[in-house]
């Protein structure tokens, strides 16, 4: 349920990035709109302007929430950031208007099956650009010993005699 700018591994950085999140999110809204009866979004322009306006609250809001309500949250081991996320939705269907929940509990399904459609419609993406491990070939393993190693001689022992002339000289 985020619009991420940008970030440390590049997923989403600039204006393509934003509009495709933009994208995916709305069609998140749509499909979650279509399957709860007790959520409504008039259009398609509404879809978009619901998806915007849950980012932004997202981005700036929810921050300052979560800030708010630690206790609460860690009381609850981070079940209270379901409310906080209805609480997200409640306030975005008061400032779109054309986009209308019915209850707290119609905006906390809107808000967990958007989030699992959100991350549905992303998984391509995030597994496009997942790194590919692939150990080089040229490259030596350090687990296995070679014999090439000229650091170090082979064992001599010392015996006392030794190292008593050693001492003395």
């Amino acid at each position: 349920m985020k619009l991420t700018l940008a970030n440390s591994r590049d997923r989403y950085s600039g204006p393509l990035g934003c509009l495709a999140q933009l994208v995916v999110m709305t069609l998140a809204a749509i499909l979650s709109a279509y399957l709860l009866p007790g959520v409504h979004i008039e259009s398609l322009l509404s879809a978009v302007a619901t998806a915007a306006v849950i980012a932004l609250l997202n981005n700036f809001i929810r921050p300052i929430l979560i800030v708010i309500t630690l206790p609460f949250t860690i009381f609850t081991m981070g079940l209270f950031l379901l409310v906080i996320n209805a609480v997200i939705i409640l306030l975005a269907s008061k400032l779109v208007p054309q986009f209308h929940i019915d209850g707290f509990w119609w905006a906390l399904l809107f808000s967990l099956l958007l989030t699992a459609i959100n991350y549905l419609l992303e998984l391509p993406n995030r597994l496009n650009r997942r790194p590919k491990y692939q150990p080089s070939r040229s490259a030596p393993r350090p687990d296995l010993h070679t014999d090439d190693d000229d650091e170090f001689t082979d064992y001599e022992e010392v015996t006392d005699d030794e190292e008593e002339n050693n001492k003395k000289q």
